[in-house]
């Protein structure tokens, strides 16, 4: 019986033994991710306007095959007019532009670990986006449109029917069309959409006939449809999606630089630096 007692009680102490040490490990562990939480929250204060104003220098993002607003030329140069925009922009207070091609799908990731100062690159605001980042003044507008193979006979998105559509992974036109189901969605095959990385792969994708439609950003679709041989081979259907609003996308702690960028646009407008831009890229 003795011996029962002491086996009972040497048990019980291993065990406040074992509890202990969990909650001792539970509580370092908090107290880590405390640590670390209030680290990044510290991080993600930091205005990086004094640190670009001092390099001279600033790090945009883009989709380097989104025309015509960032791209590469045939000599893989990056034009466009976000590129032109964008880069007589900053001329004007000093800093060069180095523009990085990211991952379309990643782009918020991109900026609010630090990778690139903003994304200027066809940017729409929308509410999911404000969530992640803050947005400059709205500086452009379009809508999303369906470009189909005139062949096709495709003059509305109800002719969508039962067809394949494809889009940009992540774009804002995929937000639209799974956001506002009864414009497009209801019509398409299984209503589902075959997302692609860039829309340079959709359009050939497109063309081969693998997908009967794209739904894209009008000022790309437009360019891309004047720029090909026979421009007559495509027909543009505007539907009913509303009308976008581009915008530069910043982290929500770069106040002092969204101000700069907006006072700088905001002078474009007035003294016509921004329409001899959008005459260059949009009269085609």
């Amino acid at each position: 019986m003795v011996s029962m007692k002491k086996k009972i009680v040497v048990n019980s102490i291993i065990g406040l033994l074992f509890v202990g040490i969990v909650v001792w490990l539970v509580i370092g562990l908090s107290a880590g991710a405390k640590h670390n939480s209030q680290a990044n929250q510290e991080t993600s204060k930091t205005d990086e306007w004094q640190r670009i104003k001092q390099d001279k220098q600033i790090t945009i993002g883009l989709d380097d095959t989104f025309v015509p607003m960032g791209f590469r030329d045939k000599d893989g140069k990056i034009v466009g007019f976000d590129v032109d925009l964008a880069n007589a922009v900053f001329k004007t207070m000093g800093i060069t532009v180095k523009w990085q091609p990211i991952d379309w799908s990643m782009k918020e990731t991109e900026l609010n670990t630090g990778n690139i100062d903003t994304i200027w690159n066809g940017y729409t605001k929308t509410a999911a986006r404000e969530k992640q980042v803050a947005f400059s003044n709205t500086y452009h507008n379009a809508t999303q449109v369906l470009v189909t193979l005139k062949k096709n006979n495709i003059n509305s998105f109800s002719d969508m029917q039962d067809k394949v559509l494809g889009d940009q992974t992540a774009s804002s036109g995929d937000e639209s069309f799974n956001q506002h189901p009864k414009v497009l969605k209801q019509y398409v095959k299984d209503q589902k959409v075959v997302g692609y990385d860039t829309f340079d792969k959709a359009f050939n994708d497109l063309n081969a006939g693998r997908i009967d439609g794209l739904l894209i950003d009008e000022d790309y679709a437009r360019y891309y449809v004047a720029h090909q041989t026979n421009p007559k081979n495509y027909t543009v259907t505007v539907g009913g999606f509303s009308v976008d609003e581009t915008a530069v996308g910043f982290r929500k702690s770069d106040n002092q630089l969204r101000q700069a960028v907006n006072q700088t646009l905001s002078q474009f407008k007035k003294d016509g630096r921004m329409k001899h831009i959008e005459n260059k890229w949009f009269s085609n």
